[in-house]
């Protein structure tokens, strides 16, 4: 399918509008094996050609790296985009491979400079808690947050998988305009509680993972078959028997997709957009992807409209799905609820 210009979504109650998809950008320097950064910068070129607007990273990914490989795109559209960044998973010195959840008010002020630093601007527009560290109230956490509004270092406030009531308590402090949590065909628990939450206080879901890390578009069917220092190694949903079971629950996927001429990752997108509707809020995903082509090929996704039948038989794949998302979901709003 070709592709088409994007709707736009509001962040927020207050915060600006966006392209109703976003990029993910963690893995053009982090995670997912072997980078190519002329190929992501096209992509982000790329992206913002098709209204791409969202752009999402974090001080964790690759330890500062993404950030700064980031900045020089940013800085040069900064009035066409909105830059997203996260705080909370601080790195040991003595132990890089690490990461240590930090929600406290000296760490916050810390990071913030840090990442202003990193990407050469003067504000953030979209500044999570990428994880929650539940020995911080959530409420002290976010007037810190508010803090950085006022002195004009942050424009909007966002929250990444918290429980329904943790965004709650947070926006009784300082209005949230995104909550961050994955979201897909596979990946469904925040449907129960967090997303009713969202919709009742006027906060944008903004998925991420909609394509399974890449395993929704038959990219790959085992983890096993990837580069060592991928880290969707380590998700138990991507190995071993779990693997064989959730890559069979595809074949409805294919089958959509044939229907519309479209290709699997396509479908699992349309999928997540049909979420606005059917819950009625706004949701804005945030699929990486690290070539032209790609990202071409999911924003093309948002013109694909599936029919009630459609619907029907995409419904029951997250419950068969085999394995949890990560090894240790207590960092996950799932794990809280």
């Amino acid at each position: 399918m070709s592709a088409t210009p994007l709707p736009t979504a509001p962040l927020g109650t207050h915060g600006p509008e966006v392209g109703v998809q976003g990029l993910g950008c963690m893995g053009m320097s982090f995670a997912y094996g072997p980078v190519d950064a002329d190929a992501s910068r096209a992509t982000l070129e790329r992206a913002l050609d098709l209204g791409v607007t969202l752009y999402d990273t974090a001080d964790a990914y690759g330890a500062g790296d993404n950030e700064r490989f980031l900045s020089p795109f940013f800085r040069a559209h900064r009035d066409e985009v909105v830059v997203a960044t996260k705080f909370a998973l601080s790195i040991p010195p003595d132990d890089p491979t690490r990461r240590v959840i930090r929600n406290d008010a000296p760490y916050i002020r810390q990071a913030v400079e840090a990442s202003l630093t990193r990407l050469g601007i003067e504000a953030i527009d979209l500044y999570y808690m990428h994880r929650r560290a539940p020995e911080v109230p959530i409420e002290e956490t976010v007037a810190v947050m508010a803090d950085l509004v006022r002195e004009g270092k942050v424009k909007h406030l966002g929250l990444s998988e918290v429980t329904a009531s943790e965004l709650r308590a947070a926006h009784a402090v300082h209005p949230i305009a995104a909550v961050q949590s994955e979201w897909s065909l596979f990946s469904r628990d925040i449907e129960a509680r967090v997303v009713p939450a969202a919709r009742e206080l006027g906060v944008t879901l903004v998925p991420y993972s909609p394509l399974g890390r890449g395993f929704l578009t038959g990219a790959f069917a085992s983890a096993e078959t990837l580069t060592a220092d991928d880290f969707r190694r380590q998700q138990p949903r991507f190995t071993g028997e779990n693997a064989a079971v959730n890559a069979a629950l595809l074949e409805p996927v294919r089958a959509v997709a044939k229907a519309h001429d479209a290709t699997p990752g396509q479908i699992a997108l349309a999928w997540v957009h049909a979420r606005a509707r059917v819950h009625g809020l706004p949701v804005v995903p945030i699929p990486g992807t690290r070539t032209p082509a790609r990202v071409t090929e999911n924003t093309a996704a948002v013109a694909i409209e599936l029919t009630a039948d459609e619907l029907a038989a995409l419904e029951p794949i997250a419950g068969r799905v085999a394995g949890d998302r990560y090894a240790d979901m207590t960092f996950t709003s799932a794990g809280r609820e």
